[in-house]
């Protein structure tokens, strides 16, 4: 099997659901259809997304995370204790109503600073616990179906940190310490199952890290007593443990600035954090947004340790406009001057579909933007 740890070419994640299975789903949540129909549709869209990936010509693929709702139900779905109600599409649909695409998401206050990419903290009743292990679910169809390794993506325990009303589940888990605690425990499980199953590629998606350059995200963290570099480093910590002794295993590291309904959550350049995240994290890869001025430089990868890969996110999924060839292998040859080209490779920015309701491209577009990142990563590294 070809060394994923050092494929040039990467998809993030998420596809943009087709119509038809954004219709069963409507018709699934309103008692229409029953959970056996919906199933084939689901697996009929997840064929056709294997297809159109091996087509193109990717080196890893994905089942376009069909089978979520949004990209944190890796955890959400697969765990219970949560003081929290079953989500639907529709729920989804409203939860964008209004928005502007290309500006920062704006929702209403729930406790977190307006604009800022966690809208409403979840409690807990109870300990977390592995109650279905849904990426393994995911995995084990796709892995059947397709010609070509495929990618498991999980939220990664920074988000689910950040996702967390530890003051109000003071009950259940006195310090935030021991809330993480479970939630390795419970990622290290759900990893070990897809070992065993025979995943060798597991991507931590991880979009709180912007959050520590981000200054509402920040603000916020202060305002409720919280100290950013503590919750920086304990999310670090957790990201190395839940990895730890998964030998076998190619792990990435996904960090965007926020990815909904073609809108971004959070702003600041990697300056602040990449030194301690490339020295630090045990990753094999590091997925980095460079899509936007957002991001700023590439300076920042000059502390990418030897061995260590770099996945540069230079197609965006907001946007239906098409980058050009010849412009993303300046960019990358920009990005070979901080680090050995034989260190880097391309993806998108981001998922296209980070939730059900999708970023405002069409599938030819998201179709015409792959070929663009498998086909510079030819002319670049053969």
């Amino acid at each position: 099997m070809k060394n994923l740890a050092e494929i040039r070419n990467d998809v993030v994640g998420s596809l943009l659901r087709p119509i038809s299975l954004k219709e069963a789903r409507m018709r699934y949540d309103e008692g229409k259809m029953t959970l056996a129909q919906f199933r084939q549709v689901e697996d009929q869209a997840i064929v056709q997304a294997i297809r159109m990936q091996e087509e193109i010509g990717l080196a890893v693929l994905t089942d376009g995370e069909y089978r979520r709702l949004n990209f944190q139900d890796s955890f959400g779905e697969s765990v219970s204790g949560y003081d929290a109600a079953k989500a639907t599409l529709k729920f989804y649909e409203q939860r964008v109503e209004g928005s502007n695409p290309l500006q920062r998401w704006e929702i209403p206050d729930h406790g977190e600073s307006k604009g800022t990419a966690v809208s409403q903290r979840r409690p807990v009743v109870e300990k977390l616990r592995l109650k279905r292990n849904v990426p393994l679910e995911e995995y084990r169809f796709v892995s059947q179906m397709a010609r070509k390794p495929a990618k498991v993506t999980l939220i990664g325990p920074d988000r689910i940190s950040q996702r967390f009303d530890s003051q109000n589940s003071k009950n259940v888990y006195p310090t935030m310490d021991a809330f993480m605690a479970d939630v390795v425990a419970i990622q290290r499980e759900i990893i070990r199952g897809l070992s065993e199953a025979g995943c060798r590629y597991v991507q931590i998606d991880a979009p709180g890290y912007t959050a520590y350059v981000d200054p509402p995200s920040l603000q916020a963290m202060r305002d409720r007593g919280e100290d950013p570099q503590e919750n920086f480093h304990r999310s670090l910590r957790a990201d190395n443990q839940v990895l730890d002794g998964f030998d076998d295993v190619t792990f990435g590291i996904h960090l965007c600035r926020g990815n909904q309904r073609s809108m971004w959550h959070r702003e600041g350049t990697y300056d602040d954090i990449a030194e301690r995240l490339l020295n630090e994290l045990k990753h094999d890869r590091f997925l980095f947004e460079y899509d936007s001025p957002r991001a700023g430089g590439f300076e920042p990868l000059r502390f990418l340790p030897r061995g260590k890969i770099v996945v540069l996110g230079l197609v965006s999924t907001k946007v239906p406009q098409l980058e050009k060839i010849d412009d993303l292998k300046r960019r990358i040859d920009e990005a070979s001057r901080y680090v050995p080209l034989e260190q880097l490779a391309i993806s998108p920015q981001c998922g296209f579909s980070s939730d059900v309701v999708g970023n405002l491209i069409g599938e030819d577009d998201q179709r015409r933007k792959l070929d663009v990142v498998v086909e510079t990563s030819r002319q670049v590294w053969g």
